[in-house]
């Protein structure tokens, strides 16, 4: 498997020709994938355009070890959840492989990460082990080289203070938290802000009421004077992120796509434009599942974009960028 070709994909022929020689790998390599391949009689020999692949529902990584290799997990991320739940887990066994997609995800959107000061607002995950979530901020954070960027956990003076130092010195910045976290700061500190991007990746994690999206990005824009809040949208059984800098509207890297699913029909896709569940293709995801049907809502559209509206009302809160609608 030629790993680079995945992060050099250019045009839709060359996604369509990757994900197909990825979907032959994973089919043959990943035990779990290739039994709930057989129960729906979808094989290689039947499956001739991404549109027929299959896409595991991703609660199987809460009881199974989904992997295409026999290489030992470097490390295993693990998602957040109640008590009363298990937990996923990802079992990555090349770090290298993930940095390389996080870090070309966010230079696609963003640029180079050198060029910012990056603070990072993430206590929920910070307080457990096994976050993706912090691995990513923490290789951010480290390769930004400046020296005011790391982590906050409760101490919200200190940080807006070193905001309003950043912003006197015209650095260009990027401030990454969690919901709660960030409107914390907003009420406790509103601050105006015109050299900062605020990146919310969602979660209350039961510390307040959810908040639809609009309203959540209202009383952001309101304490610190932007006129649009950024969002990060990815989760422990991805490698990929995917992006929107302003209105809920969400681009992926070239490497990775949305589909939406019928909601009474999981087996059946949508056309753009129809509220379904979020199918996700990540081929960056070559030793776990690339294909994943998660228990997000959303809607996609002709250009590639697509919104997050919500989740079924079965699923857990978990710790990826949605509100409740």
């Amino acid at each position: 498997m030629d790993i680079q070709r995945i992060f050099s994909i250019s045009n839709p022929k060359e996604f369509e020709e990757v994900t197909l020689q990825i979907f032959q790998f994973q089919y043959k390599n990943n035990p779990v994938y290739k039994a709930y391949c057989d129960h729906l009689k979808k094989s290689p020999s039947n499956v001739a355009n991404t549109t027929d692949i299959p896409f595991l529902p991703i609660e199987f990584f809460k009881t199974q070890q989904i992997t295409s290799t026999h290489k030992k997990a470097e490390t295993i991320f693990e998602s957040s959840g109640t008590t009363q739940t298990s937990v996923s887990k990802h079992f990555v066994p090349d770090l290298k492989l993930y940095e390389q997609s996080f870090l070309q995800g966010f230079t696609t959107f963003y640029g180079p990460v050198e060029d910012y000061c990056i603070l990072a607002l993430l206590p929920s995950y910070l307080e457990r082990e096994g976050s993706s979530l912090v691995y990513m901020v923490n290789e951010l954070v480290s390769r930004s080289n400046h020296p005011d960027s790391g982590f906050h956990l409760h101490n919200l003076a200190e940080l807006h203070q070193k905001l309003i130092t950043l912003e006197k010195k015209q650095i260009k910045t990027l401030l990454i938290g969690v919901s709660f976290a960030l409107l914390d700061l907003a009420e406790q500190s509103p601050t105006p802000l015109k050299n900062t991007i605020v990146m919310e990746t969602g979660g209350m994690k039961g510390r307040r009421k959810e908040l639809i999206r609009e309203e959540l990005h209202h009383i952001l824009k309101k304490a610190f004077g932007v006129p649009k809040i950024h969002s990060e949208y990815g989760m422990t059984e991805l490698l990929s992120q995917a992006y929107s800098q302003g209105d809920g509207i969400f681009r992926t890297p070239p490497w990775m796509k949305i589909i939406t699913r019928d909601t009474e029909d999981p087996l059946s896709l949508q056309t753009h434009g129809k509220t379904g569940g979020i199918n996700i293709i990540d081929l960056a995801n070559v030793y776990s599942c690339a294909f994943i049907a998660t228990q997000d809502l959303g809607k996609t559209y002709s250009n590639g974009f697509f919104e997050v509206l919500g989740r079924f009302d079965s699923s857990d809160i978990r710790g990826c960028n949605l509100m409740a609608l």
